[in-house]
């Protein structure tokens, strides 16, 4: 009869990973045949799994990913000119995120930027990493936000230590001098030491025209180009058509890009 008060107990210590799979071994009659090393070994396995599993959950919460996107429901039917290799590549392990690298998803709208952003952080987040979705406007919003209420260092450090920034819907409109200087600094921070992912409608070779000022777009993009993967997509909308595919189904929920 399994004792109540060792449950507390581990309960109490938040095993709960343990715990369970202690009532569970109590009603398992094979589980009965193992040896004492074999059951405490599926009981430490179990609650390794637990935390494992809380820590990403945490993870995913913090990142405010859009969409519940993952890797695993990335539509690669689609004629929208997707590098699948080059994708492939980057899910393995998320090891771009290992190398401080970049990712850039440029393309019209409609063709699963977003999607294809939040995908790859979600995947980086069960791979152990950090990361945050903003939009580009939310995020100099948020900056504004802060300097005026003295707090912009102390913001620009919490997103200094996030592994994969998303920013979504990059460069749409030119660049005020506040934003570009403030866009500097993150890049600063960032540039290897962690990762960021831009989504845009422009193209890599616009984005100096929509940041403005020449000696700070240049300063912009030689700490985050260099060391970036582009994955390019063209095509219609993918919610015209949306084929059968939760990165369809997402597109068509959601009306930006």
């Amino acid at each position: 009869m399994l004792a109540q008060p060792t449950l507390e107990k581990l309960e109490s210590m938040r095993l709960h990973g343990m715990a369970q799979a202690l009532r569970e071994q109590s009603k398992d009659e094979n589980a009965r045949e193992l040896s004492f090393e074999e059951r405490f070994a599926l009981l430490v396995d179990r609650q390794m799994n637990w935390r494992q599993n809380e820590a990403l959950q945490a993870r995913l919460r913090r990142a405010k990913l859009r969409a519940n996107a993952c890797v695993e429901d990335i539509d690669y039917r689609a004629s929208r000119g997707l590098d699948k290799a080059l994708l492939r590549s980057l899910i393995a392990e998320s090891a771009w995120v290992a190398k401080h690298e970049n990712v850039f998803v440029c393309g019209p709208t409609g063709v699963g930027k977003s999607y294809l952003a939040c995908a790859l952080a979600h995947k980086a987040c069960r791979d152990g990493y950090s990361a945050f979705y903003t939009r580009a406007a939310a995020l100099f919003r948020e900056l504004a936000l802060a300097r005026a209420d003295g707090s912009l260092r102390n913001f620009l450090l919490r997103l200094s230590k996030i592994d994969v920034l998303v920013v979504d819907d990059w460069a749409m409109t030119p660049m005020s001098e506040i934003e570009r200087r403030d866009f500097w600094e993150i890049c600063e921070d960032r540039c290897q030491a962690r990762s960021l992912i831009l989504t845009s409608q422009m193209p890599v070779a616009k984005w100096h025209e929509q940041i403005g000022d020449a000696t700070v777009a240049e300063g912009i993009l030689d700490r985050i180009v260099h060391r970036a993967h582009r994955i390019e997509l063209r095509g219609e909308s993918l919610r015209k058509n949306p084929p059968k595919s939760s990165e369809a189904r997402t597109g068509e929920a959601k009306p930006s890009s």
